[in-house]
């Protein structure tokens, strides 16, 4: 009786491991088998979206967006599962997708995504939604179907615009590219991408913030501090809603503006003041086109002659997007004058000297002193000094 006893339980055990190993290899997948089946689903949807499959994307799951990026032109997509929060046969998994778009990015664009999953009756994983991280900006995919357009120096990509709108953004990305390329050198790409949603709460998703910071600002360009050689290309994201209350010079001193941004990425960084970065760049969008301080810096005219004229440069603090409106105006002016007056008093091209040798600095301690001392002779002191007595005459 003992011998059969103890035979019995080898039984029980081999049939317990022969389960286990069904469920591990073509079954149940639990764990890292689990994880590891769902990332060959997402390779396989990875290589339908390249190949603009259709009925290979579909076979990985739910078509989504899949028919919204037909015309993007994608040099690379792929995924990488983080994590895997399983219940069953439905699961959700965090991962990272990694996209390029050709002729534009050198390096990947990264960006947190949440999948909802659930398991078909032949065991696979199946895609049912694919949405944007929690803390993670959408895609313009999400928002809608793509539109693109091409222009000589820029790529314009859109949700809700009719092609002819697109166009003119192109035509305006076309010629300020070449105007900062004068201002500023030719050490840049030398072109841009822009998104263009359909509303300013478009622009606000693909920024992951709300659109209440964004109501009065025509564009914003993002991009990565330092602009190694390595990062994907900087994105001009518009706001169509503001955009579209701007006369035909505004339209093109604000893209030209974004578009020095672009130019100037690999020599702005931490130890570049807002000042200089957005006054450079309002220098140069108003290059050519007749401005007066008078009608480029109204608040702060207005401030000059009512007595109230700044004592300081702005201070980072004041570009906050969700400040004070006039505030907010009078940071940007004050920045432009600041860099109009170096250009009419050291000339433009110390001012271009002056903006890299700041940037050049890495650290924002001594970067302005520094930079103020080699370049242009003075002093942080003198300089507010001379900045004020600009002001009042130019706006006084």
């Amino acid at each position: 009786m003992a011998g059969r006893r103890r035979a019995s339980r080898s039984a029980v055990v081999a049939l317990v491991l022969l389960l286990v190993s069904l469920v591990a290899c073509g079954g149940q997948p639990t764990g890292g088998s689990a994880r590891t089946a769902l990332q060959r689903v997402l390779d396989r949807r990875s290589t339908a979206v390249l190949d603009r499959d259709r009925a290979a994307f579909l076979k990985t799951g739910a078509l989504s967006w899949f028919e919204n990026l037909r015309g993007v032109p994608l040099a690379a997509w792929s995924y990488r599962v983080t994590a895997l929060h399983r219940t069953g046969d439905e699961a959700t998994a965090d991962a990272e997708l990694r996209y390029r778009i050709e002729g534009y990015d050198n390096a990947p664009v990264t960006v947190g995504r949440t999948l909802t999953l659930s398991r078909e009756t032949d065991g696979q994983w199946h895609v049912d939604a694919d949405t944007p991280a929690k803390k993670s900006a959408q895609q313009l995919w999400d928002q809608g179907e793509v539109t693109v357009v091409r222009g000589s120096h820029s790529l314009v990509l859109g949700t809700g615009q009719s092609s002819e709108a697109l166009h003119s953004y192109a035509d305006l990305a076309d010629h300020a590219v070449p105007a900062v390329s004068g201002a500023w050198g030719s050490d840049w790409t030398g072109h841009v991408v822009m998104l263009v949603p359909g509303s300013v709460e478009g622009m606000a998703g693909l920024l992951g913030s709300p659109a209440s910071q964004y109501r009065g600002i025509a564009a914003v360009t993002t991009g990565e501090v330092g602009g190694p050689p390595n990062a994907p290309a900087d994105r001009i994201i518009v706001n169509p809603d503001a955009y579209a209350l701007l006369g035909p010079v505004g339209k093109q001193v604000v893209l030209t503006h974004e578009v020095t941004h672009v130019a100037t990425r690999a020599h702005t960084d931490a130890a570049t003041p807002l000042w200089l970065s957005e006054g450079y760049a309002d220098w140069i969008g108003y290059l050519g086109t007749g401005r007066t301080p008078g009608e480029a810096a109204p608040e702060l005219g207005r401030a000059v002659t009512e007595g109230r004229a700044p004592r300081n440069l702005p201070t980072d603090k004041d570009f906050g997007f969700s400040g004070d409106a006039t505030k907010l105006a009078q940071a940007y002016e004050g920045g432009w004058m600041a860099c109009r007056l170096i250009a009419q008093q050291w000339g433009p091209e110390r001012l271009g000297q002056f903006y890299r040798a700041v940037g050049d600095h890495k650290e924002r301690a001594g970067s302005v002193e520094d930079a103020m001392k080699k370049v242009l002779g003075t002093t942080p002191e003198k300089f507010r000094v001379r900045w004020q007595d600009y002001l009042r005459d130019q706006l006084g």
